[in-house]
């Protein structure tokens, strides 16, 4: 059994910076995010599903999903919400799982941005870190990145798990409130820790 990682955060934590930083020491990262925006881009696996449960309203002209029609649809409206995750959610697991299978690092870092919204599954992961940081610099790197306003970045924070939640559910932590420097020796503290961990889950054969 593979050793896996869970690696979580708010938006504009700063998961993707330190998934990048574990993948520099070779270790396979696994984003469900990337494998999201995959299935709803032009040809996307979930293309089809979500035009005949949708519309084609939501399909942008390139055949991609039209992410802001549907986020703002999702966010009133939250059996529509319930509707594209059973759409998406068992493509991203059968697709994360093959990457998961077929990785030949001595463990695998599994991005899943609402991984404490959808309960930390002990069969998945063997290990839960949670990139941290305070919220109004949450806020302000989702309007830089995003091109977002103030209330609409408020507003994806309102329908994710609270900064407490996360850190609650958390088995370590990467502290990303300070400058991007100080996420290297972390980083590196808990590589070195899993590759121990994951050592330690191959002897006993679990």
């Amino acid at each position: 059994m593979t050793f896996v990682v869970g690696l979580t955060g708010g938006v504009g934590s700063g998961k993707s910076v330190v998934a990048e930083l574990f993948a520099r020491r070779g270790i396979t990262v696994v984003d469900t995010d990337a494998i999201a925006h995959r299935l709803t881009a032009p040809g996307g696996g979930a293309i089809e599903a979500i035009r005949e449960s949708f519309g084609s309203d939501f399909i942008t002209p390139e055949g991609a999903l039209d992410r802001a029609h549907m986020r703002a649809l999702v966010f009133r409206d939250p059996q529509s919400k319930r509707r594209l995750e059973r759409i998406l959610h068992p493509r991203i697991l059968a697709e994360s799982t093959t990457k998961i299978a077929a990785a030949d690092s001595p463990y695998v870092i599994l991005v899943v941005p609402l991984l404490v919204e959808a309960g930390a599954d002990p069969t998945r992961y063997q290990r839960v870190v949670v990139v941290d940081c305070n919220e109004n610099d949450q806020i302000q790197r989702v309007m830089r990145r995003s091109h977002l306003s103030d209330d609409e970045v408020r507003r994806i924070m309102a329908s994710q798990a609270g900064r407490q939640e996360r850190l609650d559910a958390a088995d370590d932590v990467v502290d990303n409130s300070d400058a991007l420097d100080d996420l290297e020796p972390q980083v590196e503290r808990l590589h070195r820790q899993y590759l121990a961990l994951a050592r330690e889950q191959a002897r006993h054969g679990d």
